[in-house]
C-alpha cells in the first residue's frame, strides 16, 4: 500500500466515523403519511445514537476478541491502526471480529463470492426499525417481537444482529439453498440462537411474499435490502465506474479488470429484472395481499429517484401510513422505507393482543 493510499484511507475514515450533532427532529404529516426528515442537512447525519459504532472501531480490543484480525492491521501516518478496507480478507475479518466482540456471535463465515455486509449501516437499520416499533414509547424486546427478512444472503445478518441486540425472533427468507445453509452453519456455532432465527427457502423465485407467508402467521415487520442493478452488465458497470472514482481520489491510474462489486455478491444479490425500483414495486403490490399479517413492511432504498414511484404505488393500494427514514454512515446516504396498512389505532391494539 502506497502511502498516498494510506493518507487516503485514514482521511476516509476520518470523515465516516466524525462524531456529529445532533438536531431536532421534524415530522411533517400529510395525507395519512408521516416523511421523518432530520433537521439541518443530510451529510451531517450520522449514524442512530444506539449504534455501538458512532466512535469507529477499537481495532486492538478486537484483535484481542479476534485473533485472526490481526495481521490485516496497519498503522497509518497519523499513528492510527485500521485496516486496508479496499482488501476484502480484511474486510471479512474485521466483520468476523465484531460479530464477536460486540454481538457475542461466534465463527461468523462467507462463502466466496457473496455479499459481504457492512455492520454498522446492517445495525443501524434495525435501529430504525425498532424505534418504528416504540409506538407505544417503549422499544419492544424478546422472541414476542417477530421479524421477516427478505433476502437473508449467505450473511444472514440482519437476523443475527437483530437477535443478538434486542433478542427477537426472526424467519431469514431466500431463493438461495446454498446462501441458506451458510447461515445454518452459523447458527450451529451459536446455540443461543436455537429457536430464534428460522431459515426459509422461498421456492417461488419471481415471488416475494407469495409462497413464503403461510397462512395465520403475523409478523411485527419485515426488512429488506433489495437488488440495486437491473442487469448483470448494470452491475459490472457500476463496478467498474466505482474503481475509475477511487483510483481517482488516490490519484492513481485506473487499470481496467473484473472487479467484485461491494467484495462480491451472487446474481440474486446484485441485480434482478426491473432493478431496484422493478423489485420494490412488486414487493409493494404483494405486501398489499398480507397487509393483515405484517404490521410494518419496509426496505433500503439506496436510489432516492426511487421513492416518489413507491409513495404512489402504496397510495393507490391503500397504505394507511407511509414513513421514509433517512440514514447516513460517512459519506453514504440511504433511506428506509416504511408502510403500513395499519392505522395508529389499529397499530396499538395489534400491540395490546401482544401484550
Amino acid at each position: 500500500m502506497t502511502e498516498v493510499t494510506k493518507r487516503r484511507l485514514n482521511a476516509s475514515k476520518g470523515k465516516a466515523w466524525a462524531e456529529v450533532k445532533k438536531k431536532p427532529q421534524k415530522t411533517t404529516q400529510k395525507a395519512g403519511k408521516t416523511l421523518v426528515k432530520t433537521g439541518g442537512k443530510a451529510k451531517n447525519k450520522g449514524l442512530h445514537p444506539r449504534n455501538l459504532h458512532r466512535q469507529g472501531y477499537d481495532f486492538a480490543a478486537l484483535a484481542a476478541s479476534y485473533p485472526a484480525l490481526a495481521p490485516h492491521l496497519i498503522t497509518t501516518d497519523y499513528g492510527q491502526v485500521s485496516i486496508p478496507f479496499a482488501e476484502p480478507q480484511a474486510v471479512l475479518a474485521l466483520n468476523a471480529a465484531l460479530l464477536q466482540h460486540h454481538y457475542h456471535i461466534q465463527d461468523w463465515q462467507l462463502p466466496e463470492g457473496y455479499l459481504c455486509p457492512p455492520i454498522p449501516g446492517r445495525v443501524d437499520y434495525l435501529h430504525h426499525i425498532a424505534d418504528l416499533l416504540a409506538e407505544g414509547g417503549k422499544i419492544p424486546q424478546g422472541r414476542r417481537i417477530r421479524g421477516l427478512d427478505i433476502g437473508t444472503g449467505a450473511n444472514g445478518i440482519y437476523p443475527l444482529l437483530g437477535s443478538s441486540v434486542y433478542g427477537w425472533q426472526f424467519v431469514g427468507a431466500d431463493i438461495n439453498p446454498v446462501a441458506l445453509d451458510n447461515v445454518a452453519g452459523v447458527l450451529q456455532h451459536n446455540p443461543k440462537l436455537t429457536g430464534a432465527i428460522e431459515l426459509r427457502l422461498q421456492p417461488e423465485p419471481e415471488q416475494i411474499f407469495h409462497g413464503l407467508l403461510q397462512a395465520g402467521e403475523c409478523f411485527d415487520f419485515s426488512l429488506c435490502n433489495p437488488p440495486f442493478h437491473a442487469s448483470a452488465a448494470d452491475a459490472r458497470s457500476g463496478s467498474e465506474r466505482k474503481q475509475r472514482n477511487l483510483a481517482a481520489s488516490r490519484g492513481e491510474q485506473h487499470q481496467r479488470q473484473e472487479h467484485k462489486l461491494n467484495f462480491g455478491g451472487c446474481q440474486a444479490e446484485l441485480w434482478c429484472d426491473g432493478g431496484e425500483l422493478g423489485f420494490l414495486l412488486r414487493m409493494i403490490h404483494e405486501s398489499r395481499e398480507y397487509g393483515g399479517q405484517v404490521l410494518w413492511f419496509s426496505s433500503l432504498v439506496s436510489k432516492s429517484d426511487n421513492l416518489k414511484p413507491c409513495q404512489q404505488a402504496l397510495t393507490r393500494l391503500g397504505a394507511k401510513e407511509v414513513k421514509i427514514l433517512e440514514m447516513q454512515q460517512g459519506n453514504k446516504q440511504t433511506r428506509v422505507l416504511a408502510w403500513s396498512f395499519f392505522d395508529a389505532a389499529a397499530r396499538l391494539q395489534w400491540w395490546k393482543f401482544k401484550a
